[in-house]
């Protein structure tokens, strides 16, 4: 469970700190040992952190107007039945393969 939410952060590019909170108590031993465990495994996690990147409105703007334009391509394909629309760089690729 507790690899699940920290999924992103553990193999993703963020830095993480990871600190295991054990008892020294001899009933808690069990769960000293697995927390002891996933923190050695989450120690020898390599990922590498990279600073977001700014991108300006205009960039944006003009990336999702070139995304709706292909999806209205896509979906007009569709509409019509006319086979599976395909850009030219789509179909490059998987010609080339």
């Amino acid at each position: 469970k507790l690899s699940h939410l920290l999924q992103e952060s553990l193999g993703g590019k963020a830095k993480t700190c990871i600190i295991a909170t054990i008892s020294p108590a001899g009933e808690c031993i069990e769960e000293t040992m697995s927390t002891l465990e996933y923190a050695n495994r989450a120690r020898n996690i390599r990922n590498r952190p990279q600073a977001n990147q700014q991108v300006s409105k205009k960039v944006m703007i003009q990336e999702y107007q070139s995304q709706i334009e292909r999806l209205k391509d896509i979906l007009t394909t569709q509409r019509q039945k006319n086979g599976v629309h395909l850009t030219m760089d789509e179909y490059e690729k998987q010609t080339s393969e």
